[in-house]
């Protein structure tokens, strides 16, 4: 009789993997890609403030749902710089559209150089590269804009 075959050490388990377990409803992009046999978990993103917080946010929640994804250093964020963040004298229809934000994470993604990509939805292309999905959003905040004035304490007030 054979034994029954050990599951894999959680620890060594690529990032998407813990993806479809946290039932968000930053957007991923991540290829199945087999068991990884490192210690950290690779997160890439952007180095903009709204893509960092959203890394943030997903490593935060990544930790809370996975204890084993909140150890120190057990989910790396790696801040690429992309086409669309280095040209910034040009306009966007110049120089390619959406993807220019997107592209250089992907390849890092096909590389296996991250488990996966934390991307703003206002970045990703109505396209998207063949091996990769969308699983999950994070939750959307507030959208309401807020009034801020010297001389008045809401709309009404204005002259």
């Amino acid at each position: 009789m054979l034994a029954p075959k050990p599951a894999p050490c959680p620890c060594t388990l690529p990032l998407a993997t813990y993806l479809p377990a946290l039932h968000l409803p930053a957007l991923f992009s991540f290829t199945c890609a087999n068991p990884l046999t490192r210690a950290r978990r690779p997160l890439g993103t952007r180095g903009s403030p709204l893509a960092l917080a959203q890394a943030y946010e997903t490593k935060r929640r990544l930790g809370e749902t996975f204890p084993e994804l909140a150890a120190e250093g057990a989910v790396e964020i790696c801040t690429i710089m992309t086409k669309g963040d280095a040209i910034l004298d040009k306009a966007l229809s110049e120089i390619g559209g959406k993807g220019l934000f997107t592209k250089e994470l992907d390849v890092s993604l096909m590389n296996k150089e991250v488990d996966i990509c934390v991307h703003s939805m206002k970045d990703v292309p109505t396209w998207l590269v063949p091996g990769t999905v969308l699983p999950c959003n994070l939750p959307r905040e507030d959208t309401r804009d807020a009034f801020i004035s010297e001389k008045a304490s809401n709309i009404a007030g204005l002259p």
